[in-house]
Parts: structure tokens; C-alpha cells; sequence
């Protein structure tokens, strides 16, 4: 029995083991030593989802690779997002801004975060990170007409008080924005297929694997283990299922750990006087953090259009499948829910937006770009500090 579980990789001992430490912590105060265990489980668990992810990704090709991880991710952020609120937050406190403040981060940590770290990591290694314009600008406009959509226009309406649509208002956001998301994804996947697809320098869909440096030649040596990652056969049907299963396993592992770890995290920014929409911001990075891997991985690979996908679709998911689901949920959640963006969150959307643009339209980057969405990322997280 021993000898059998040391035969089994890591990627399939840890959600298991993750699900079980689930099972005996949640609901339950956790001392400290078991909390440092519950936080090396919750990231083992992602990790793993990353590679159970990327074996899908393998087997499926793109942009169904990224599809797949995209909405893992944001099946997680509802999971977190629906059970804080049911609870109050861990304390019983005011959780009527923790989805806008949750749903925002998402999108500035991917639009910015994850798009910009890998038009640097690329653009660093390879001279120019090379995408194709038309799918990313596509994505890149569909996310900002959802934010505008359901974070933006809430702060206007006037049928309700403050920063919430009324009941009609949420349903039509709810119902739009969920078509607005399934419409893309049908561009993605089957109307536009190959605008989503990795481009070489000429701007031409990759057809081979082999990765190349700014003078146009292979790096060998530097690049055999990314190359034998890229040829390496397809995963079979069966390994492909066994990774979709673990993938779910761990994904309910990481929901669940962090919802067990969810009030120390709100006791950590109460005890370093952060404001409370920090733990929005802190939720976001957690649950964005296979993303981030992933893409990274990708754009050192020279296939940033991979990278591209991830990074607006996670934003356009977190939007496009959160907002309806908690639209839903509200229906059994009492008090408010405020989803209108303040003054200075939206003038960091409306930048984000037009440096997203010039970014995109050239469908080449240097490294200036990659800095110039960090930086604004860098600046959301230092306002969601000091507002």
C-alpha cells in the first residue's frame, strides 16, 4: 500500500489529501499549526489544478485549453464569493460590496496582471511578444462592456440607492452579460477559432512548436525542456478523464481551504489596518493564481496569444458567469448588494482600457507594455490600501 502511494505522482496525492483536510477543518476553528497546513494544502491544490488543467489543454488544443482553465478559475471565485456572503464574511460583517470588490480585483489582476507579466516575460526573452490583434481586441472589447455594464453603470442608475441596480436592472445585467460571455465564447471557439490561435512574427497561426530567439534562431539547449513539453503526444482519453476528475477534486479542495482560511485572512488585514475591500483583492490573487502560472509558462514558450486568452478570460468570465450567479444567489442572501465601482476604481478601469487598446492594436509588444499594465495593476493594489 506504501509503496503503491509512492508510486502515484504528487498531482494526484494532494487534492485528495487536500479534500481530506477539507473534511476535518471546515466549519471549525483551526489553530495555527493546522492553519500553515491548511495554506501549503490550498496551494499544493492549485498547483495541481494547473497541471490537470494543462493536460485537459494538451488533449483539447486551443482556445479550448484556456476556456477550460478560465472558467475552473472563476468556478472557484463564485464558490468563495457565494459562501463569504452566506456567512457574513467570516464575522458576520457587511458583505454587501464583497462581490463588486472580488469581481474588480479579478479583472485588474488579470487584465493588467496577468496580461502585463507576460507581454514583459515574452517581450524580455523573445525581443516583441507577437499576438493576433483581432482575437485579443475582441476580447479585450467584450470585457470592457461588461465592466461597464455591471460595475460601472450600477453607480448611475437611479431606481435604487447608491451603488445597486434594482431587481429588474440585476436581472437584465445578469441576463446580458451571461450572453455577452456564451456569444464570445461561440466567436472563440467555433465562429473565429483561429484568431484565438498562437501567431509566429509574421503574424501567420503557428503551425509548429519550435521556439525561436529575437535573431530568428533556435535556442537548443536553453529551450529542450519547453520544446519536449510541446511534442510530447497527446494525453490519452483516460488520462484526460482521470485529470478532469482531479481537476474538480482539486478545485473543491482550494474553494473549501480557502474558505477555511477566509476569517484569518480578514483577521490579517483588520490587525495591518487595511480596508476591508483588501480581502476582495487578496480572494482575486488567490484564486487567479493558476492563471498566472500558466500564462507566464506560456509566454516564455513564445505563445502569448495562449497567454492573451487567459488573462481576458478570466476577466470576462469573472464578470460574465460571477454576476449572474450572484444575481441568482441574492435571491436567498439578505441586504444589499452594491456593485457600482468607486470614482477612483473606475478611472483606473477607464485607463486600463485605453492602454489595453493601444496595446493590442499594433498585435506586437515591447517589454514598455508589459510595464505600463503592471504599473497599473501596482497602483490598484496601493489604492486599495490607502484610498
Amino acid at each position: 500500500m506504501t509503496a503503491a502511494l509512492r508510486r502515484l505522482p504528487w498531482t494526484t496525492v494532494v487534492p485528495v489529501l487536500a479534500l481530506v483536510l477539507l473534511a476535518f477543518t471546515f466549519g471549525r476553528h483551526v489553530p495555527v499549526p493546522v492553519l500553515v497546513l491548511v495554506g501549503a494544502s490550498l496551494i499544493g491544490a492549485v498547483l495541481a489544478a494547473v497541471h490537470h488543467a494543462e493536460v485537459i489543454a494538451h488533449k483539447v488544443g486551443e482556445p479550448f485549453g484556456s476556456l477550460v482553465l478560465a472558467v475552473a478559475v472563476t468556478v472557484i471565485e463564485v464558490g468563495l464569493i457565494v459562501t463569504l456572503m452566506v456567512s457574513g464574511g467570516g464575522h458576520g460583517g457587511d458583505t454587501s460590496e464583497l462581490a463588486r470588490d472580488t469581481v474588480f480585483a479579478a479583472v485588474m489582476i488579470s487584465a493588467n496582471g496577468i496580461v502585463g507579466l507576460a507581454l514583459l516575460v515574452s517581450a524580455l526573452k523573445h525581443h516583441l511578444a507577437v499576438f493576433n490583434p483581432e482575437g485579443t481586441g475582441a476580447a479585450l472589447a467584450t470585457v470592457a462592456a461588461l465592466a461597464t455594464l455591471c460595475l460601472v453603470l450600477p453607480r448611475f442608475t437611479t431606481s435604487a440607492d447608491g451603488a445597486e441596480f434594482s431587481g429588474a436592472q440585476l436581472a437584465f445585467a445578469a441576463v446580458a452579460s451571461l450572453a455577452l460571455y456564451v456569444l464570445f465564447v461561440f466567436t472563440q471557439t467555433v465562429r473565429h477559432r483561429d484568431f484565438f490561435l498562437p501567431v509566429d512574427r509574421d503574424g501567420r497561426t503557428r503551425t509548429g512548436t519550435r521556439d525561436h530567439d529575437a535573431d530568428g534562431t533556435g535556442d537548443e539547449q536553453g529551450e529542450q525542456g519547453e520544446q519536449g513539453e510541446e511534442h510530447a503526444d497527446p494525453p490519452t482519453g483516460r488520462q484526460t478523464l482521470a485529470s478532469l476528475g482531479l481537476l474538480v477534486v482539486a478545485l473543491v479542495g482550494v474553494v473549501g481551504l480557502a474558505k477555511v482560511a477566509s476569517p484569518s485572512i480578514e483577521d490579517a488585514v483588520d490587525a495591518v489596518g487595511f480596508p476591508q475591500a483588501f480581502v476582495g483583492v487578496v480572494i482575486a490573487l488567490l484564486v487567479l493564481l493558476p492563471e498566472s502560472i500558466a500564462a507566464t509558462r506560456n509566454a516564455l514558450r513564445e505563445r502569448v496569444q495562449v497567454s492573451l486568452n487567459l488573462g481576458y478570460g478570466s476577466a470576462m468570465a469573472s464578470i460574465g458567469l460571477t454576476i449572474p450567479t450572484i444575481a441568482v444567489a441574492s435571491i436567498w442572501l439578505d441586504g444589499p448588494l452594491a456593485l457600482g465601482l468607486e470614482p477612483t476604481q473606475i478611472v483606473l478601469l477607464v485607463v486600463s482600457v485605453a492602454v489595453g487598446t493601444l496595446t493590442v492594436v499594433p498585435g506586437r509588444a515591447k517589454p514598455l507594455q508589459g510595464g505600463l499594465h503592471l504599473a497599473l495593476l501596482a497602483a490598484f493594489v496601493f489604492l486599495s490600501i490607502r484610498p
